[in-house]
């Protein structure tokens, strides 16, 4: 095998080891656990974002996740969409650190996101809030599990 050639399956490898992924079996759906997330979930914030968690039993992924925007605060659904869009996008880049933390721990997650921003902001300052969000988010999964 070539120099480039084992670069090449290196590269790949390691590219699939590491999937920027945000599957089917990661969506939260459902009315009941929707409900259920809302009633007994606890809350973070961190503007532009509302995070909703509950700490769950058996789950296949080690997080299950919502994201919406207000049709109060964004009349078009073209906006709506865009943001969205943005928050899947921001989430599906950073979340590999919650997701090694909640692996190391057995814990499995439901999380919902709400944009409660007033304008549409850039992906980059999304990006940025959303790590600072999932890293507090850690921050108070790990005061939880020391406090028990």
């Amino acid at each position: 095998m070539s120099k480039f050639g084992f670069a090449l399956f290196l590269t790949l490898f390691l590219y699939m080891q590491n999937r920027n992924t945000f599957s089917k079996k990661e969506h939260l759906f459902g009315e009941t656990t929707v409900d259920l997330l809302y009633e007994k979930g606890l809350s973070l914030f961190l503007y532009p974002y509302r995070l909703m968690f509950r700490l769950v039993d058996d789950e296949e992924v080690p997080v299950r996740c919502l994201v919406s925007a207000s049709k109060k605060r964004f009349k078009h659904a073209v906006d709506r969409n865009h943001l969205k869009r943005q928050m899947r996008e921001a989430y599906r880049l950073n979340k590999h650190s919650l997701f090694s933390f909640l692996e190391n721990n057995g814990q499995h997650l439901h999380l919902a996101i709400h944009f409660v921003g007033d304008k549409i902001e850039s992906s980059a300052f999304m990006q940025k809030k959303m790590i600072q969000l999932l890293s507090k988010l850690e921050k108070q999964l790990q005061q939880k599990e020391e406090s028990r």
